[in-house]
């Protein structure tokens, strides 16, 4: 007898013609630029409505995998990976206030969708509060749930790159002498050649020399981008003098 139970995989396998969802504001042109289309984890413990819940996302065109629940989705390999995170904060064991206070801890950059079939302005507020993009009652309208998606995929891939900057500048700074992590510290904070050499007591020569290295070794092109750089990785001068101001 043929069972009305649907096997749990993602359900954007079996979508017949999967509609694209454009986020609000995205271009219309065609480009030469290809976006990656926005990865998305559904965590629920009930099997419909996970299924239900895959189903609706994939016929949006995203790319959608299933978790029943918080600890099967902490120990899948691709976890940081996705764009947005969509949880019901109802779950089991570990439930979804707990998982977003780990991926805080684990993946700063992740974006977090709660749902809820039973809704409470304070543990929504509780959960918007520690970064939550939304927090929505089911059932869940579409055009709501997707927009929200959009939003956490816009920031959490900001956020990522943002991470992925500072890692790899981190990297360049720590190829920099003690005397050259100096120099960069007092250039970028406002001080002319020969200011920063009297801050070290050397001269405004060996300062220039050294600020060639440093424009080398961190792929800068200009003082502004040490200054941009300075900036990401919140450098201060642990010395210096006040910029003359005329």
């Amino acid at each position: 007898m043929p069972s009305n139970t649907m096997p749990d995989v993602p359900v954007r396998l079996m979508a017949p013609r999967p509609k694209t969802f454009r986020p609000q504001g995205a271009p219309t042109l065609e480009t030469s630029v290809t976006i990656p289309a926005i990865t998305v984890a559904a965590v629920e413990d009930d099997k419909r409505m996970r299924q239900a819940l895959v189903f609706q996302m994939a016929t949006a065109g995203l790319e959608v995998e299933p978790y029943a629940s918080a600890e099967e989705f902490l120990q899948a390999a691709n976890a940081k990976d996705f764009d947005c995170i969509v949880v019901d904060i109802n779950l089991p064991r570990m439930n979804g206030l707990e998982l977003q206070e780990e991926l805080n801890r684990s993946i700063p950059f992740a974006s977090i969708v709660f749902i809820t079939g039973l809704g409470d302005l304070s543990v929504g507020m509780h959960a918007m509060r520690n970064g939550a993009v939304d927090f929505l009652e089911k059932p869940l309208d579409d055009e709501t749930l997707l927009s929200s998606i959009a939003r956490g995929a816009d920031f959490s891939r900001t956020r990522r790159a943002q991470h992925i900057q500072r890692v790899e500048l981190e990297k360049r700074h720590a190829c920099l002498t003690p005397r050259e992590c100096e120099v960069f510290a007092l250039i970028t904070a406002g001080l002319l050649n020969k200011q920063a050499g009297a801050e070290l007591g050397t001269t405004e020569r060996t300062v220039k020399a050294h600020r060639e290295k440093i424009m080398n070794k961190m792929g800068a092109g200009s003082l502004a981008d040490l200054v941009r750089m300075a900036g990401i990785l919140q450098i201060q001068p642990a010395r210096a003098r006040a910029v003359p101001t005329n």
